[in-house]
């Protein structure tokens, strides 16, 4: 039951911040301040959730590592998103005319606080952490990434393709990247600072999701294994190749720090089972 009431939750602070933000779509101050609240929020209600259902200290969220982690994420998702992009603009398929729309650039990085949020709040707070528990980290990791890559394609530009990128290249980096930590905030600070770099600074399309301009008037073309087409540069083998690399280095962290999990038998499930809080 824990499970569900602690996706219920979050999942129910996504809808309603997505709704306003919808709504707000044509001002973007005010598309600011709500995804930020969003995002607030929702690690409000996380924290609330897992500890009225798990009885135990929120560690995965705990106060002394958030801003550290949380900026250190950024920095490497903009940076790598940066790679992405320079490796494109090298082949000629990225180019700029000239500056874009800075209020959209200011509604993006509201609008993408809240998915950043909200989304790792769900596949890697909820599901990739309770999926370990039962059946150790490696079948949680693939099971949850393959999830995360499937879910996009209910995006309107989506390919099976783009899918599948997704989930090697930000499930795979983003669900790591909380094995090696175990807390949320350096995946949050990923995925914010990846989308950030993708739609407000380079104004990319991010995940198929027709992504309004943002502060650069760019364009990319060419195959699509190199621009990744209509879904985006997430699409790209660059995009893969790093976000996969990133993947093993979080991973042999992971192992390093003894924070890998083994596949539990399912004599040792059910006594786990047995003694969580109902």
């Amino acid at each position: 039951m824990r499970l569900v009431w602690q996706l219920a939750a979050v999942a129910l602070i996504a809808f309603l911040g997505g709704q306003a933000l919808n709504a707000a779509d044509r001002t973007p101050w005010l598309v600011l301040v709500i995804g930020l609240a969003t995002a607030v929020l929702s690690v409000v209600v996380y924290r609330w959730v897992v500890a009225k259902t798990e009885r135990r200290p929120v560690t995965e969220l705990g106060r002394a590592g958030a801003v550290g982690q949380t900026s250190l994420g950024t920095l490497l998702g903009v940076v790598m998103f940066g790679f992405v992009i320079a490796n494109i603009a090298f082949l000629g398929h990225y180019t700029v005319d000239g500056l874009g729309s800075p209020g959209g650039a200011v509604g993006l990085l509201g609008f993408m606080a809240a998915a950043a949020v909200t989304e790792e709040l769900l596949f890697r707070g909820v599901l990739l952490r309770i999926v370990e528990g039962r059946f150790g980290s490696g079948i949680a990791l693939a099971s949850v990434s393959l999830l995360f890559g499937l879910i996009h394609l209910v995006n309107p530009n989506a390919t099976l393709w783009g899918a599948l990128a997704i989930a090697i290249e930000a499930g795979g980096m983003l669900g790591a990247a909380y094995l090696a930590t175990r807390n949320l905030w350096l995946p949050i600070g990923l995925h914010f600072g990846w989308n950030t770099a993708a739609s407000a600074l380079f104004s990319t399309e991010v995940s198929g999701n027709g992504t309004p301009q943002g502060l650069l008037d760019a364009a990319t073309s060419g195959p699509v294994i190199v621009s990744g087409g209509a879904f985006g540069p997430e699409g790209s083998l660059y995009a893969v190749g790093f976000g996969a690399l990133m993947t093993v280095l979080f991973l042999w962290i992971a192992k390093r720090r003894g924070n890998l999990k083994p596949i539990r038998r399912r004599e040792d499930r059910t006594a786990a089972a047995a003694t969580l809080p109902r």
